[in-house]
């Protein structure tokens, strides 16, 4: 059973062919694993192997996570590409 009051996460990983995608999760290193490796990745990030992750952002909740990841999803590549670079990965 998850934790109630552990951070969820929205990210955003850069594929192999440089398209980006956007998803959520309790535990991000975990989930790059499982997108670069297992049955567990998302569909689409598995024929685009491997992924890097590019951004990823903590939130109080699962619903806060989505809504962030819906609001991601929607902006256009150009603004998503300008988000990553405003950050710097650990």
């Amino acid at each position: 059973m998850t934790n109630a009051s552990a951070p969820w996460y929205v990210y955003m990983v850069v594929c192999s062919d440089r398209t980006i995608y956007t998803g959520i999760t309790l535990d991000v290193q975990k989930r790059i694993a499982e997108h670069n490796n297992g049955a567990i990745g998302a569909k689409y990030t598995r024929s685009r192997r491997p992924v890097s992750l590019a951004y990823q952002e903590e939130l109080p909740d699962r619903s806060s996570a989505s809504s962030r990841e819906y609001q991601l999803k929607k902006l256009s590549r150009q603004q998503k590409l300008q988000l990553i670079s405003t950050v710097t990965i650990k």
